[in-house]
């Protein structure tokens, strides 16, 4: 399952980041890498950008983003 695929009010964990290069670094620069818990606050009307809590702030990502960020959802 993608980050993306994740529904509002749920919670995940990074299980892996795909992708190379530039992209792959950029996401991780914001802070999303392996075994962080994401909470997804609110998707944006149009569905793109999604808005996450994440290490204790808010950050907004556009969908084609998150496409590349495996995650499992945590049961609560």
């Amino acid at each position: 399952m993608t980050l993306k695929e994740v529904n509002v009010g749920e919670s995940a964990k990074v299980v892996k980041i795909h992708g190379a290069g530039a992209v792959r670094r950029r996401i991780m620069d914001m802070g999303i890498t392996k075994g962080v818990e994401i909470f997804v606050r609110k998707v944006a009307p149009l569905g793109d950008p999604i808005e996450l809590n994440i290490r204790g702030y808010e950050l907004s990502i556009r969908k084609e983003d998150a496409e590349q960020v495996e995650v499992e959802v945590i049961a609560e």
